[in-house]
């Protein structure tokens, strides 16, 4: 799967075995998207929606409501997660939400992704721009490496939050960012626009339906990438993505501990007196 270092399969699947207490409960009762590269990460890849007919005993899936898809996958088992990755799907891409409160999210996320040109040094810029802002009006925000070249900061929201909110609070926020910054930041959607060498901070993620490599996951990156969770110390160092990877992960948990564990207990965030306090 990783031609470079001549990881494979079997790297793959042992690393989730190994990760499966951390990540099952990231995963836990929500519709899964798969991004599959069945010839490795230097080959061509695609999203499937839909789970394979048929799937083995014990993998979880659901028809949801009103979707053009006839059922998806569920996150929770060991199981289903090793039948994804044997189908070389080498993320976990999971909803916002769960089967059981579709529309409501119980979190979002501001994506960091560099363009041409940027460092890694320029997305924990913005990154600390974004934390500054949440830190202002008392939302909490928990950062992840995404596994490849950019950092997720995830926000948990309170139980009954619609999606359309969610994703609003963070437009709010990333426009104050790309306001203030412009030289680094920027909320062009259309990447012919953007200038070189500038993060874009998506809020678009947050739309029902699409979804976001999870706190955990494995990813197609050349350096066998694993989307860590941060401190937000190590996001004011001088980190590097290539030390994030399903190698060192297993290792860095034994030391660090469970850093998601917070976000999936916390309460959820007051969007409604964070945007007072913004006004």
């Amino acid at each position: 799967f990783w031609p470079k270092d001549r990881r494979t399969k079997g790297d793959l699947l042992r690393y989730y075995a190994h990760v499966a207490p951390l990540i099952l409960p990231v995963l836990a009762e929500r519709p899964l998207v798969m991004k599959r590269l069945p010839n490795g990460v230097d080959g061509p890849s695609f999203y499937q929606h839909r789970a394979p007919e048929p799937v083995p005993a014990g993998v979880r899936i659901e028809s949801l409501p009103d979707d053009d898809v006839p059922a998806r996958l569920i996150g929770r088992s060991l199981k289903t997660l090793l039948y994804m990755a044997q189908l070389a799907s080498i993320s976990m891409d999971p909803f916002f939400s769960t089967v059981d409160a579709l529309s409501t999210p119980d979190q979002v996320a501001i994506d960091l992704d560099p363009g041409p040109g940027a460092t890694f040094a320029h997305v924990l810029d913005v990154a600390r721009w974004v934390h500054e802002i949440l830190e202002r009006v008392g939302v909490p925000g928990f950062p992840k490496t995404s596994g490849s070249e950019g950092v997720h900061i995830f926000i948990p929201l309170r139980p009954g939050t619609p999606y359309q909110a969610g994703m609003l609070f963070c437009q709010i926020v990333a426009t104050m960012v790309a306001t203030a910054h412009p030289k680094i930041a920027t909320v062009e959607r259309t990447v012919g626009k953007r200038k070189p060498g500038t993060i874009y901070v998506d809020y678009l993620q947050n739309i029902e339906g699409k979804t976001l490599a999870c706190a955990y996951s494995a990813r197609g990156s050349a350096f066998g990438g694993a989307s860590t969770p941060l401190t937000w110390a190590e996001v004011h160092n001088h980190i590097r993505p290539e030390m994030f990877t399903i190698e060192t992960l297993v290792p860095r948990v034994r030391q660090v501990g469970d850093l998601w564990e917070p976000l999936r207990a916390h309460p959820g965030a007051d969007l409604l007196g964070a945007l007072e306090k913004l006004r």
